[in-house]
């Protein structure tokens, strides 16, 4: 798979902007603040339909405009056009011209795993940001895990609203109960039967980073133990004080063990960094194993992070998108060294919103 064009009109520092590109590696050089990250987002935004700096579309929109829009053509097994405006008044998302009503029916046209310096709140951050990472795999794998999820949503916000009333009616809550206990028993399914799948892919990988010295295992920790329905009915009292569900799957998370020790509490600013990349990786490669080709990957200003051992851990990323004409954008200030790929099949330019190519014996 890999994106063969995209266009962009009034996205972030983008008035207007319409790239090609072959498969292979390619190297987004600028200064900082000039749109490099922008183009990675955009392609993440069309793989996921939102943006891993997690913001609002309004804050997408070039400034002074009413709304953006992004484009891409896409060839894999398949081609596919890919269209998304966003504004205010009217968001609309079509695939090969016809419009998406349903978002599991646009996702997996075009596949991406993003590398950014966000990703270390994988690792320090809250449990709703590991439920997040796992939830956006499954859906990236499985059409009818999101479908799911969005159901089982819309029935808690439902449900946490009538435990928000000063009267609530019992018959409602019994139904919204027996919608959640159902939609909640299957989630709880999916994400169990990913973790024991997606826990070697990450050991091996930071094995790979940290040489064989320390060993990071994924442990899941859900919020419900046993019978859910059995469960929620032993929380009652807990819901009418605090005014909400306070079990389910929307409470799960998971652990991450350095030599069986949280690493979140345990671990060194390094020994995170390295347990985040780790998770990224197992997700190429979890992405890859499905799908039978690797996702494109979107490399954001990370490298500069990383010590000699931590960048040689992506050399294996890198050779397999080469080999099966996949892609990689990675991005770079001026005053970084150039970190060559194989294959690398371009270098862009990158200044105040604008892009040009860069010929390679430059």
């Amino acid at each position: 798979m890999h994106l063969a064009h995209l266009r962009l009109r009034d996205f972030r520092n983008y008035r207007r902007l319409d790239l090609d590109f072959q498969p292979g590696f390619h190297l987004l050089i600028g200064d900082n603040a000039q749109g490099k990250s922008n183009l990675l987002e955009a392609i993440y935004l069309l793989a996921t339909l939102r943006s891993f700096r997690g913001i609002p579309g309004a804050q997408m929109v070039r400034h002074d405009q009413p709304g953006y829009f992004v484009g891409a053509h896409v060839v894999g097994r398949e081609e596919h056009d890919l269209k998304l405006y966003w504004s205010t008044s009217k968001r609309q998302i079509s695939l090969d011209d016809r419009n998406i009503r349903r978002i599991s029916e646009f996702l997996g046209a075009l596949r991406a795993v993003v590398f950014c310096t966000e990703d270390l709140q994988l690792v320090k951050g809250s449990a709703s940001r590991r439920r997040r990472f796992i939830d956006l795999l499954l859906s990236q794998t499985d059409p009818t895990y999101l479908p799911l999820l969005q159901r089982y949503t819309k029935t808690l916000r439902s449900r946490n609203a009538l435990l928000k009333q000063r009267s609530i009616d019992e018959s409602a809550l019994d139904s919204f109960t027996q919608e959640l206990v159902t939609a909640g028993n299957q989630l709880m399914h999916h994400r169990t039967q990913l973790l024991p799948r997606l826990s070697p892919l990450a050991r091996l990988a930071y094995r790979r980073i940290a040489l064989d010295q320390e060993e990071l295992r994924l442990e899941d920790h859900p919020s419900v133990r046993g019978d859910f329905a059995v469960e929620l009915a032993q929380s009652r009292h807990r819901e009418r004080a605090l005014r909400q569900t306070v079990i389910g799957p929307h409470r799960d998370d998971v652990r991450l063990l350095l030599n069986n020790r949280p690493a979140i509490q345990f671990g060194s600013e390094g020994q995170k960094r390295s347990i985040a990349l780790a998770l990224k990786m197992a997700q190429v490669e979890y992405l890859t194993g499905i799908h039978g080709n690797p996702p494109i990957l979107l490399i954001d200003d990370v490298m500069g992070e990383l010590d000699t051992k931590r960048r040689a851990a992506f050399l294996p990323l890198l050779q397999r998108a080469h080999q099966t004409r996949s892609q990689v954008f990675l991005t770079v200030t001026q005053n970084q060294h150039l970190i060559e790929g194989p294959g690398t099949v371009g270098r862009w330019h990158v200044n105040a919103g604008s892009v040009t190519s860069v010929r390679i014996d430059d």
